[in-house]
């Protein structure tokens, strides 16, 4: 597959995971690790695994088509059950929670790797993703993870270029993000709260919106969805659908964000109010 002079090619991650004979990847399904996955298992067929760790944080949708993904990649592929949720740490919703989880993830994948005898546990970090606040890559650089396309150069506009090429259906899907970032920073998470969002979120999936976030304040869920798709909510029977259904998976109030959606919104909520406290 042919890159710009200044951009590692598909070769060059495929001559990655070669120099290393076998490999784990840390799956999610998302737009960057099933590209990993899929450069892994043309490496390295047999000797290639994808892990996805299974918590109530991960939405029943998004695993189901983890696994349907997987199998059309034709890497073998092993679902392992996460306890990040039993952990007190992750569950207070500090700003290292990413941390946490992460760390739990690594602890399976270190397992499983081990007892597959693979050389090298993989994630899909890119190079965009280095001037973010994740506490997650710490979790990673204390496990021994690598990260392939931090190391060859790629960034997120090369990962979707090549899994377009590819023809994978993850070459355009929006960012994928646990349920557990739909909650302030500082709320507390909880497993029936987690389900709510999930079930809230299935609802306005359901409805058709390209991107969409539920996001969680206690009996009110604030709902997301792009500016330029705001306009569908004037159909009176589509906003009924949107609130019967919001309702039904738990929450008492149902507003929708005429912001549109935004990366981390409900952390810039959480501030404001705290820097307003501070203030008074």
């Amino acid at each position: 597959m042919n890159a710009p002079a200044d951009r590692p090619s598909y070769d060059a991650l495929l001559d990655w995971f070669r120099e290393r004979e076998s490999a784990l990847v840390a799956y999610s399904g998302g737009v960057d690790s099933t590209l990993l996955a899929r450069a892994a298992h043309d490496a390295l067929r047999e000797r290639a695994l994808a892990v996805t760790a299974v918590s109530a944080s991960l939405a029943p949708r998004e695993l189901e088509a983890a696994t349907e993904l997987a199998s059309a990649i034709g890497i073998r592929h092993l679902l392992e059950q996460s306890a990040e949720t039993t952990r007190p740490e992750y569950l207070v919703n500090d700003d290292q929670r990413c941390y946490h989880c992460k760390q739990e993830l690594y602890t399976i994948c270190a397992r499983v790797a081990q007892e597959n005898d693979l050389a090298v546990i993989v994630n899909g970090l890119n190079t965009d993703d280095l001037g973010d606040h994740r506490p997650g890559s710490r979790a990673a650089e204390e496990a021994g993870v690598r990260s392939p396309y931090v190391e060859l150069g790629i960034d997120k506009a090369a990962i979707r270029e090549y899994s377009r090429h590819l023809g994978l259906p993850t070459a355009d899907k929006p960012e994928l993000a646990c349920l557990a970032s739909r909650f302030p920073t500082g709320t507390p998470i909880t497993i029936s709260a987690l389900g709510r969002v999930a079930a809230a979120e299935e609802v306005v999936a359901a409805l058709g919106f390209s991107q969409y976030r539920v996001r969680f304040h206690g009996d009110l869920a604030r709902i997301e969805v792009p500016a330029a798709e705001l306009e569908r909510l004037a159909d009176k029977a589509l906003r009924q659908q949107l609130l019967d259904g919001v309702r039904a998976a738990g929450f008492r109030f149902v507003t929708v964000d005429l912001a549109g959606y935004g990366r981390g919104s409900s952390n810039a909520i959480a501030m404001a109010a705290e820097n307003h406290d501070k203030k008074n």
